[in-house]
This record gives C-alpha cells, structure tokens and sequence, in this order.
C-alpha cells in the first residue's frame, strides 16, 4: 500500500470542537475528504449545522452537528455520548475552539483573562480529557489541540497576553498529556498556526490595520490559509503519524523564527 493510500482515514471517527467556520471548518473538511465521519461541535449550533450538511452533501461522509460549551464538562460529556451513540467510537480529537482578547494587561479585567484562559485552555483539557477517556479503552486514538504561535512569542503591536499564555499552556498540557498516553496507544500533538486569513479575520474592520502590520513583518508578506493546515491535520489524524507524540508544529510562515 502506498504512502496517500495509508494516509487515507476511511472508516474513522473525528470530532472539531469550534468547528462550524474558520479554521475548526477547514480542519473538518480535510479530514471528511479523507474518509472519516466527523462531528462539527461549536456553540452556534446553526452555523454547525450548515457546516455538517455541507460536508454530508459535498464529500458524502457522515457528519452530524453538536452544540456544546466547552468549558462545561456536562455538556463536554453530553457531547462525547452523542459522538458514541451515533458513531460507536471515536478515533479523532481535534480541540480547536478559541478566542481572542486583545486588551492591555494593565486594563484586562480578572473575568475577561479567565474567560481566555478557560476556552483556550480548560476547554482543550476538557474535551481532550474526555476524548482521551474513551480511546483509552479502545487501546488507540489521536489528539490534535489547537495551539498558536503566540505560545512561543509576543504579538506585537496588538495586547494579548491571556491568549499567549493559554496557548502556551496548550504546548505544554500537549506535551504533558503524549507523556502518560504513550504506552497506551493514544497520541496527543499540537498545531501552532500563525496569523490565518478567516472569513471572520479578513471581514473584520478593526483588524485592517493590524493585517497590513502583520504582513509587512511576516516572511512570505501575507496571512496563511485555513485551508494550508489541513495537510498536517490529516497527517496527525492517521496511522502514518504513529511515531508522533508530544509535538507541536508551528504552521506560520516562518513568522515567529525572528
């Protein structure tokens, strides 16, 4: 069997937490195409929706949508069930939901930085917790957390420092997590994506400015495509990356190698 035959996912299950747009939508759609059921799991369960039957329709895989916060292990739990009742297993975790802040750490209230804080980062333990939980006891599975490049430097000109400290924390649960699964069959990697070109990015009039000055300071003089991360979210997602655990690769066009 050759090399794009075994990077094939036929038969798997995977699920994309912030999935309905963006990067979650680009992700789920790399990994429908090829050939596994996929659960879209956002909290606007109509935008979810869409983004299901759209790959259902387009790519003829199974894909069912579910609303969840998860920063609420009820309703990460609940999701988990669904996934098991209408799929029987689940081979695929990718915890990519998040936000962004951009205030000044001297003005950042206390509830706006736990509000960062536990979407990026009690939300990818969360539901990386209880993926893990259920692969388990399968003896196999592969986790992806969405991580950023802002875990490894500073943005600049634009304040964030509760996004770059929960995406840090990713990196490390990341790593933290490869360690005690290793010998049991389940992966768990990061991907660190620098600055993407999302529909909700490019249609945003304050981020103009800030586009034009991440441009002239980027290496290849642009934003990347939502659609540039899927390759290694279907490479991490498959058999051919067993040998991969406990790594974080930084997808940003070299931006943060200065």
């Amino acid at each position: 069997m050759g090399i794009m035959e075994r990077m094939r996912l036929d038969g798997k299950v995977s699920f994309v937490t912030g999935g309905a747009r963006g990067i979650g939508k680009a992700i789920a759609t790399a990994v429908a195409e090829a050939g596994s059921h996929v659960a879209i799991v956002d909290m606007d369960i109509d935008e979810a929706t869409k983004t299901a039957h759209e790959i259902a329709d387009t790519i003829g895989v199974k894909a069912i949508a579910i609303q969840a916060d998860v920063t609420v292990k009820e309703e990460v739990d609940a999701m988990i069930s669904t996934i098991l009742d209408t799929f029987g297993k689940l081979d695929v975790a990718f915890c990519n939901a998040g936000i962004c802040m951009n205030i000044p750490a001297s003005e950042m209230t206390a509830e706006q930085f736990r509000k960062v804080i536990d979407i990026n980062l009690t939300g990818v333990f969360l539901t990386s917790q209880a993926a893990a939980n259920v692969m388990l006891k399968q003896g196999k599975g592969s986790i992806i957390n969405t991580a950023s490049m802002s875990g490894h430097i500073v943005n600049v000109p634009q304040p964030q420092c509760a996004y770059n400290a929960s995406k840090a924390g990713v990196i490390q649960l990341t790593k933290s997590m490869a360690i005690e699964f290793a010998k049991k069959g389940v992966r768990v990697n990061s991907i660190s994506p620098g600055y993407i070109g999302t529909d909700l990015v490019l249609e945003a009039p304050h981020l103009k400015v800030l586009i034009d000055q991440w441009n002239a300071m980027a290496p290849l003089g642009r934003l990347g495509r939502p659609d540039e991360l899927q390759a290694i979210a279907v490479y991490l997602a498959g058999d051919t990356s067993d040998f991969t655990t406990g790594s974080d690769f930084v997808i940003d066009g070299a931006f943060s190698c200065f």
